[in-house]
């Protein structure tokens, strides 16, 4: 496994998914924010892949878009998984010694 992999597609930001949907639907993200009750300030660094997707956020766009909950905190977790993983996995893959590993060498 190389360190960097060029051609890895980097994780896409729930944000671009909630941008999509905002421009689907013909809204700008001020009204938005004024029909979920937030700052603007929340949707637009949501937007630009600044702030993360909170369970707070998640069940006011789920009732609002009339979609899932889970929708947003899947999209989220998945992004945040893969963000690590692109900075932490190989480290991990060379630092951690699975149980299975440990156990068999003990004596």
């Amino acid at each position: 496994m190389s360190k960097k992999n060029p051609a890895r597609i980097p994780p896409i930001h729930p944000g671009e998914d909630l941008l999509e949907l905002i421009e689907d639907h013909g809204l700008t993200q001020y009204r938005l924010a004024k029909e979920l009750g937030v700052s603007q300030t929340r949707i637009m660094q949501i937007v630009k892949g600044q702030r993360a997707i909170s369970a707070d956020t998640a069940l006011r766009l789920a009732r609002f878009f009339g979609m899932s909950r889970e929708y947003w905190m899947r999209r989220q977790m998945f992004y945040d998984l893969e963000r690590a993983n692109l900075s932490l996995g190989e480290r991990i893959q060379h630092t951690i010694r699975p149980l299975a590993e440990a156990e068999s060498a003990k004596p």
